[in-house]
């Protein structure tokens, strides 16, 4: 869409629509951002005895981990880190399942070839291998293949909603069509054009074709679930309009939608909350799982 001379996306320039999605220059301190993650993570690897790099596909990179609640039969959390489909890893998220085992739920944290190595349908499909293998392999690590929900934090935020879009039967064999019973996307993106015109496609190579396929706002979906949709007030002005239209999509399908924009949280701040199983966000994500 070209509204304004100059113009590539709405009315933004080519440094305008950069700005809007550049997390990196918005937030300068985000190398000791990622650092606390690494570091909740690895301390969260020494308190959570879990099943670390199990392989979900041939990919090198098809690898996750799970981290189990302490009982038998509990309800199922992946999370699909985010990073802007080319950088960070699983290694990064594990703090999640801090949130999440005293609250008696398993969690998968599952990484993914990243750009420019696989283009987005290979992100996508590495993606939807291991909800598949969770939902497969359930029973095994303690979790219970009926009450499987997915979250994900940027970038992990649309593959979430990519999730309920997915014809599983079609995906593999034996598969449910309501195998994903919910989602949570924080501060994700969902429609993919706008970052196909910025910085950002010197590294994912998206085409507009792909572009449109994997625009969750974009999308049909053929079956209701609960969508939780969560944004920051510190987020450009990009971010909360994508959110918007998600919502507004999902609400037009008469599907149930949650849409929260917590005060004093940034984009990255936002997804910090996680390893607190007492916080206000992770108490509106439990809540948010439909059982």
């Amino acid at each position: 869409m070209t509204t304004a001379a100059g113009a590539i996306w709405r009315d933004y320039d080519q440094g305008g629509l950069d700005a809007q999605y550049n997390n990196r220059q918005r937030f300068p301190d985000f190398v000791e951002r990622f650092a606390a993650w690494a570091d909740w993570s690895a301390a969260t690897r020494e308190k959570i005895p879990g099943r670390l790099d199990v392989a979900f596909g041939d990919q090198a990179m098809e690898r996750l981990d799970v981290f189990p609640a302490d009982r038998k039969c509990a309800p199922i959390h992946v999370f699909n880190h985010g990073g802007y489909w080319y950088s960070l890893d699983k290694n990064d998220y594990s703090y999640v399942a801090q949130g999440m085992a005293p609250n008696g739920v398993n969690t998968v944290v599952n990484h993914y070839s990243l750009a420019p190595h696989a283009d987005m349908d290979e992100i996508v499909r590495q993606n939807r291998a291991a909800v598949a293998w969770a939902w497969r392999n359930a029973t095994d690590f303690g979790g219970d293949p009926s009450r499987l929900y997915v979250s994900g934090h940027s970038a992990g935020g649309h593959l979430a909603a990519l999730m309920l879009a997915t014809d599983w039967p079609a995906f593999g064999a034996g598969l449910p069509p309501d195998l994903v019973k919910g989602a949570c996307a924080i501060s994700g993106l969902f429609e993919l054009e706008p970052i196909r015109l910025s910085y950002l496609n010197e590294t994912l190579k998206m085409t507009p074709e792909m572009a449109a396929r994997h625009s969750p706002a974009l999308l049909d979906y053929p079956r209701s679930a609960p969508l939780f949709i969560v944004v920051g007030d510190d987020e450009s002005v990009e971010y909360h309009r994508q959110s918007d239209a998600m919502a507004v999509r999902w609400r037009a399908l008469g599907y149930p939608c949650d849409h929260i924009v917590p005060e004093g949280l940034d984009h990255f701040a936002i997804v910090d909350t996680l390893i607190d199983p007492e916080a206000d966000l992770t108490r509106r994500l439990l809540a948010a799982m439909p059982w």
